[in-house]
């Protein structure tokens, strides 16, 4: 199902985290099908495992990150939907229009890395997502489930 992209956003606070990487590192060679790339901006370090055969990505590459709470425009929640499977939520425009790579799952742990930063581990069924960085801005991180939503920028 291919739909247009839409640059409309959630309203509330659904969007937990928007924030843009540079890619440092991928590694590739502990799967076949999944790499972990790695990557940083001021702020926040990561370690993301994506499936590479449906979107490939390289050392150098700028992505906007962005995990949110709901994908529903009006910021009403879908979780009861969501895990029965997301894409079936309906035909209307959602935030995963404006993104190239999306996967939903599970925020399971956090612990202080430091004064003033924390790290966040989150579970995509399997695929798992490494956050380290600002207390300040990992902080809106207390959903249970979220979208991993991805896009080349």
């Amino acid at each position: 199902m291919s739909r247009a992209n839409t640059s409309s956003a959630p309203t509330g606070d659904a969007i937990l985290l928007s924030e843009t990487f540079g890619i440092n590192a991928i590694d590739s060679q502990k799967y076949d099908r999944v790499s972990r790339i790695s990557g940083s901006n001021p702020d926040i370090k990561f370690h993301l495992d994506i499936a590479h055969d449906l979107y490939p990505m390289a050392p150098g590459e700028t992505i906007e990150l962005c995990l949110a709470s709901t994908i529903k425009l009006d910021g009403s929640s879908d979780m009861e939907q969501a895990k029965q499977g997301w894409r079936d939520l309906d035909e209307t425009p959602t935030l995963a229009d404006g993104y190239d790579y999306v996967c939903y799952g599970k925020i399971y742990r956090f612990e202080e890395a430091g004064v003033d930063s924390i790290k966040a581990f989150i579970s995509f069924g399997g695929l798992l997502l490494y956050l380290e960085g600002s207390a300040k801005k990992l902080t809106a991180l207390k959903h249970e489930h979220v979208y991993c939503l991805v896009k080349k920028v």
